[in-house]
């Protein structure tokens, strides 16, 4: 099935297959109805995976299905990319990386770059009231825009890069979570994606492999390599495709 949409002002063609549809979209959206029968309240799903994994287009496409799969349920789709710090203080703020002091701002979408403490106090708003107002990054203004979203759904899918890391600070916020799910794929495939996003975004092909290489990519090993296991877990195949990992 072929799902066009707009995510953080760029406009993304994706397309799952039949069989994804069937063996992952269908099921998971039933387990949550299921969920949220039993515990007679908001269900938090989160879905971590490393950058370019595609995992925005994947929570917006289960937002979109629902209406199908589990038309008695509203679902809706939010990521933790609205709480990046703004613009202005990455570009006036320093981190030291391999030794060498840098601006934030040239690792932007690390985990020292997002406001941890607004994400966790936003989740737990997020569980405890009906209506909650929750941001949204734009890639094209490179900054956050504060309220973009009101929250008022039965099942809440969060995304984003760190909610399953296991890292000091990071490791509890799955703990808010009803059911994780996580996505991985190879490198090379990530950073390919990474690069055409960019370069999407209004940077050179040059500028965005540089940024990419510099920056993205030691975030997708973090994430790769310092998650905690998820109660679903996918891996993305070489065309593109949706897997339960151990599956075929």
């Amino acid at each position: 099935m072929e799902y066009n949409v707009n995510i953080n002002g760029i406009d993304v063609d994706a397309a799952y297959s039949d069989e994804t549809i069937e063996e992952i979209v269908k099921p998971l959206l039933k387990h949550m109805a299921d969920l949220h029968d039993s515990e007679k309240r908001r269900i938090l799903v989160m879905l971590a995976a490393p950058p370019g994994a595609g995992k925005s287009t994947l929570v917006s496409f289960l937002e979109h299905m629902a209406k199908e799969i589990i038309p008695t349920k509203k679902v809706q789709a939010v990521g933790m990319d609205g709480f990046h710090r703004r613009q202005e203080y990455l570009i006036s703020h320093k981190t030291v990386v391999n030794g060498k002091e840098i601006p934030m701002v040239d690792i932007k979408g690390a985990p020292i770059t997002f406001d941890l403490e607004a994400l966790k106090n936003k989740i737990i708003e997020l569980k405890e009231n009906a209506v909650c107002k929750w941001p949204e990054y734009n890639r094209m203004l490179h900054n956050p825009v504060e309220d973009a979203i009101a929250v008022d759904a039965d099942i809440v899918l969060l995304e984003g890069n760190y909610l399953l890391l296991d890292q000091d600070g990071w490791r509890d916020i799955s703990e808010y979570a009803d059911y994780t799910i996580s996505m991985t794929a190879e490198p090379k495939m990530l950073r390919k994606r990474l690069i055409d996003r960019k370069t999407a975004s209004g940077n050179t092909r040059e500028k965005a492999e540089k940024f990419v290489d510099f920056s993205d990519m030691a975030n997708v090993r973090i994430c790769l390599e310092h998650s905690k296991r998820a109660d679903m877990e996918l891996r993305i195949d070489a065309s593109g495709n949706l897997h339960r990992s151990g599956s075929n």
